[in-house]
């Protein structure tokens, strides 16, 4: 029996791993199983390679056990073993050049990657994250070779001896310590194995005490095949597979396959999609060669992509590196590029083939295409080619297509193409309603991103212009040749400031929560509306480039984007001034005011347009 020191450059290398990789604890299955699995792999290599005049049969399999009242787990395989040569190489020695280089280059505990183990030759040594002693048994599938035992308590120190003859292969047995307890449950191994070795290209068994044994993995799936083999409902299956409580099926997937400048493999599914943004970064499932990695890939592939779900499959991106360094890596930005001209080329085709269908799509995958539009340059300039703009009266256009239909009667001043939009068709009906009665097209931009988007669009297209339609007057937002309707008197200085005066005493006092930037008089035509709401659009910008941002602006301050607009040439404004009495005066006023709040949806309630309109009618002619 040999009695010995592991190799290594300092005494403190098991708290050093204990230590830095505490909060990955669960790690410690799946890299025993990883190497279980390549033992096995390489097994199967050297039987083709025909090195050896050996059958070694198609039964390779890895067990897991669980033996509660032993607090051991057993990790088991029939691969290639391991020689008592290479126990002294591989074990005894651990494959980095020193533990103050480690702590060194891993102080920072945010940087370290899930699978740094593996990557600097400690994989096997991730096994004392949760055990007090750890004991393997192998055999060589070399013939000749004894049977090895080694063991260690978490120290430098190890025993290793020859040991009675066994089955090829090698048998880990962990003896978990009191902390991590809770790895000798049934239910939280049968989670890792699900979480990590759910597609291990090895057959995986588990059982317990109390469970029969169960098949873990499925050895083949859907990713590694070849897409001409595979059908709609393979693919189907393969998502439910990935995501057993998505009920509802996706709208469609994409097939990654490329094996050089880089390898990849993987299938990316689009779901329906709400309008809204879920940040919640665990829908897209990174491997390396079938092995689970990760569900955060932040910046290895662009943010926009986080909003699908499926799998990428590459042993091309770098796991031992922090990833403040991901985004300069070669293989990162070609893989990132690839997977984003991959999903863009995929949407072009969708559209140019079968609009109609794309369109009926469209509304589930819009705020996406959004997304990649405003944080992604090079899918910008391909989605611009088919994002689809929708008008009020739910027909759709492209960018050039719309700019073609609207040029010759919605251009302002300047020349600029206006594009005028809603950004909710029922709060917005009266001004809708403006614009319907010149004939001008308006769009439906509704998410939040369409601040965003448009800017960037402007920035693009010189030529053209975004206004929401609330942002001001109709004839200001696209002034026509018509001259302005004059009133029948305007009105004196004396008139305009008691006017005022008025309607700043009822909103003090009745709706002191909208205390709007500005009240402005104007001669707008008699048919208009007695008070306009509006919302200048530089104003609202500022406030929606705000919606990610918790602020003051964004919490307290909504109001002061709004301003008040008097139409001086109403007669229900004429009404107001020439009422002898100040009661009768200040209810008319109010009564006017209330309408017009109610119509636009500042005091709780539905559009109620016409219903307004009913009103100011009766009104007028009630005074």
């Amino acid at each position: 029996m040999k009695n010995d020191q592991i190799s290594v450059t300092s005494d403190n290398i098991f708290p050093i791993i204990k230590r830095f990789l505490y909060s990955d604890q669960e790690i410690f299955l799946r890299e025993l199983v990883s190497n279980a699995t390549d033992a096995i792999l390489k097994l199967k290599t050297i039987a083709k390679s025909g090195e050896i005049d050996e059958d070694f049969g198609n039964d390779f399999k890895i067990i897991i056990k669980i033996d509660k009242k032993k607090k051991t787990i057993h990790i088991i395989d029939n691969g290639i073993g391991m020689t008592k040569e290479e126990v002294e190489k591989y074990i005894n020695q651990i494959a980095f050049s020193g533990a103050e280089e480690f702590i060194k280059k891993y102080e920072d505990k945010k940087n370290l990657s899930s699978s740094i183990i593996g990557h600097f030759g400690l994989g096997f040594y991730s096994s004392f994250m949760v055990s007090e002693k750890v004991i393997i048994l192998t055999q060589s599938y070399k013939k000749d070779s004894p049977s090895v035992f080694w063991s260690c308590e978490g120290s430098p120190k190890f025993s290793m001896k020859e040991t009675e003859r066994r089955n090829r292969g090698t048998e880990i047995i962990l003896f978990i310590n009191e902390e991590s307890k809770e790895f000798l449950e049934h239910d939280r191994i049968l989670e890792l194995l699900h979480k990590y070795c759910k597609f291990m290209p090895v057959m995986i068994s588990f059982s317990s005490e109390k469970e029969k044994e169960i098949i873990i993995n499925n050895v083949d799936p859907a990713w590694r095949k070849n897409p001409f083999h595979l059908k709609e409902k393979d693919y189907l299956n393969f998502y439910h597979e990935l995501y057993p409580k998505q009920m509802e099926d996706p709208l469609f997937w994409i097939h990654l396959n490329i094996d050089h400048p880089f390898r990849l493999t993987g299938i990316l599914y689009f779901p329906e999609i709400d309008n809204k943004i879920d940040f919640q970064r665990d829908k897209i499932h990174l491997y390396q060669n079938q092995v689970y990695i990760t569900d955060n890939l932040e910046r290895i592939v662009p943010d926009f992509l986080s909003l699908l779900r499926g799998v990428i499959d590459s042993p091309d991106i770098p796991l031992n590196v922090s990833r403040s360094h991901l985004q300069s890596d070669t293989s990162v930005k070609n893989i990132s590029k690839y997977i984003t001209r991959k999903v863009s080329d995929k949407l072009d085709s969708m559209f140019k083939t079968d609009r109609e269908n794309f369109q009926k799509k469209w509304k589930y995958i819009k705020i996406f295409v959004e997304y990649g539009m405003i944080s992604a340059e090079n899918f910008f300039e391909r989605a611009n080619k088919f994002f689809l703009y929708s008008t009020i009266k739910n027909i759709y256009f492209t960018l050039d297509e719309f700019k073609e239909k609207i040029k010759d009667f919605q251009k302002n001043k300047e020349g600029k193409i206006i594009f005028l939009y809603t950004s909710d068709i029922e709060k917005q009906y009266s001004y809708i309603k403006d614009a319907e009665n010149k004939s001008y097209e308006v769009l439906i931009l509704d998410s939040p991103l369409t601040v965003h988007l448009i800017q960037k669009l402007e920035f693009f297209h010189k030529d053209i212009s975004f206004v929401r339609i609330d942002s001001d007057h109709i004839n200001k937002l696209i002034p026509q040749e018509e001259k302005e309707e004059k009133s029948d008197s305007e009105l004196s200085y004396r008139e305009k400031e008691n006017l005022k005066k008025m309607i700043n005493t009822y909103l003090k006092n009745e709706l002191n929560e909208y205390r709007f930037s500005t009240i402005k008089l104007e001669n707008l035509s008699k048919k208009d509306s007695p008070f306009l709401i509006i919302i200048p659009e530089f104003l609202r910008r500022m406030k929606e480039m705000n919606f990610f941002v918790k602020s003051d602006i964004k919490k307290n301050n909504k109001e002061k984007f709004y301003e008040l607009v008097v139409n001086t040439n109403h007669v229900i404004i004429k009404k107001i001034l020439d009422t002898p009495f100040e009661e009768k005066r200040n209810n008319l006023l109010q009564e006017a005011l209330n309408l017009t709040f109610l119509s636009k949806n500042l005091l709780k309630g539905k559009n109620l347009t016409l219903f307004v309109e009913k009103k100011l009618e009766d009104l007028i002619q009630k005074n």
